[in-house]
């Protein structure tokens, strides 16, 4: 089992997750953040932490494309080790539907 990382992230990108990460298994994109489900270990930590609850076991059905999603970006992108600010306009993003049409892949 591992967490993941949907898409309810998308312009929100709190890092709240990343700062209780005990194995800094978070990697940081232009408006989102992923988990590399290899290093994830399972522990949970993290899915409560998250104000947009993007945070999602891969056990809940349909997970398999998020599993795949998160090993390629976490595969491109920094890792991210310590809380940031949120985007100023996070909070206006928490509940907008569609969110993979903003997803910028860099």
């Amino acid at each position: 089992m591992t967490y993941v990382v949907t898409s309810a992230c998308i312009n929100c990108k709190y890092t709240d997750c990343v700062e209780v990460c005990p194995v800094d298994c978070f990697y940081e994109g232009d408006n989102m953040l992923v988990i590399n489900p290899k290093e994830c270990i399972d522990c949970g930590v993290c899915e409560a932490e998250c104000p947009a609850a993007a945070i999602v076991a891969d056990t809940q059905g349909g997970m398999e494309e998020w599993v795949e999603f998160n090993e390629k970006y976490s595969s491109q992108w920094p890792r991210i080790t310590a809380r940031k600010d949120p985007p100023a306009d996070a909070d206006e993003w928490l509940n907008v539907e569609n969110k993979m049409d903003y997803f910028k892949p860099s």
